[in-house]
């Protein structure tokens, strides 16, 4: 769980950045109208909980709340999951069955990756939508219900559309009402709430103690680069408690769980789809952070402080990226310096560069190549 009922008695998701507030502002607004609903967000940044929070401030809140995860059932009995079947309508059917929007009736359903619906069922959702009508499998005649339909996607929609695999006239009676959670890396600032959370939440459940975790490991918590957003963040939290019990977390053990999940190449990736301001500054210090240990304070070398006293080594001081330069430079820019720095560190050693990087001498080899990289350059 991602959310708490606070003394107001409130379903409230748990964050303190502005998008987390004013999504929580607008499930309140939206909850109370019977309409329908998309949510959309990337794998693990909590649209179930959305969907929980719009049935909550519903005025079907104290009926059924059905979910059905498209994406896990089978082109072939979608259907019949979904709207029932009657009695012989097809091998198996040994009795007339209920579906989900049967079950749901004055209630909420909650169709989650509907990205992932076959096309003809598509049709008959959007006849639910706009009639609130439907046939069971083998049926007659078509039954009468009052459901709330809200929907969850980690697709772009309007993509799947262009590209036939999704109906227009279902994606626009969706997307009236379109709630989008952002992934934690662009609210930072979630990242240590959440990690408390479910820390003390796994420590309450299992009765177990937490000693506490360095402030160091804290900002690299606060600084990595959550792929699977919170989903990611809370199996890791319960993970890091359970490897070490009995004593205070320190950077290197936080460093150690981490570290094969994400490399500088797959933030840099991250950083071509999300090129915003902050998250250029965020995610090169993340990379510079796992890849030049020699750094006294990674912060001071961003902002062109002042990082000259007799501790810092020399060697460094021909690596200093403004943070005016940085904002300039694209994401092959900022890979294309790094290679070049590490390159020359290494003496051009490629298989020590690789394990800098945490990548191939293979892929090593090509960046070369793609950057034109000569050894008397660098």
């Amino acid at each position: 769980m991602y959310v708490y009922i606070n003394k107001e008695m409130e379903y409230i998701l748990l964050g303190n950045s502005y998008q987390i507030r004013e999504l929580n502002d607008t499930i309140k607004q939206v909850a109370p109208a019977n309409v329908s609903v998309l949510i959309t967000g990337e794998s693990g940044t909590g649209k179930e909980l959305v969907a929980n929070a719009l049935h909550y401030y519903s005025k079907r809140k104290n009926r059924p709340l059905i979910k059905v995860n498209c994406g896990a059932i089978p082109e072939g009995i979608i259907e019949s999951e979904l709207f029932g079947h009657k009695k012989g309508a097809f091998t198996g059917a040994i009795e007339t069955r209920q579906g989900y929007f049967e079950l749901a009736d004055k209630g909420t359903i909650f169709l989650d990756e509907i990205g992932e619906m076959p096309p003809t069922t598509q049709v008959k959702i959007l006849r639910v939508i706009e009639t609130g009508e439907f046939m069971k499998v083998g049926g007659e005649k078509y039954i009468k219900v009052d459901v709330r339909i809200i929907a969850a996607t980690n697709r772009d929609l309007s993509k799947e559309v262009q590209n036939k695999n999704f109906r227009e006239d279902l994606y626009f009676r969706l997307k009236s009402i379109n709630l989008n959670i952002p992934p934690l890396r662009e609210r930072k600032e979630d990242i240590i709430i959440l990690f408390e959370h479910f820390v003390n939440v796994f420590c309450e459940e299992n009765n177990i103690k937490f000693h506490g975790i360095e402030p160091e490991a804290i900002e690299y918590i606060r600084n990595y680069v959550w792929k699977g957003n919170a989903r990611e963040l809370k199996n890791f939290s319960e993970s890091l408690i359970v490897l070490n019990p009995d004593k205070v977390i320190t950077t290197e053990e936080v460093k150690r769980q981490l570290k094969p999940e994400t490399t500088l190449n797959t933030q840099l990736q991250v950083l071509q789809n999300q090129p915003s301001e902050q998250l250029k500054i965020d995610l090169l210090m993340r990379g510079l952070y796992e890849i030049k240990n020699d750094l006294l304070d990674i912060k001071k070398l961003l902002y062109n402080t002042n990082i000259y006293d007799n501790n810092y080594p020399a060697e460094n001081e021909d690596f200093i990226i403004t943070k005016e330069t940085m904002m300039k430079m694209s994401a092959e820019e900022i890979d294309r310096e790094i290679l070049k720095y590490l390159l020359r560190k290494n003496n051009w050693n490629i298989n020590k560069t690789s394990l800098s990087l945490n990548q191939s001498p293979r892929n090593i080899y090509r960046k070369i190549k793609l950057y034109n990289l000569k050894k008397d350059e660098t």
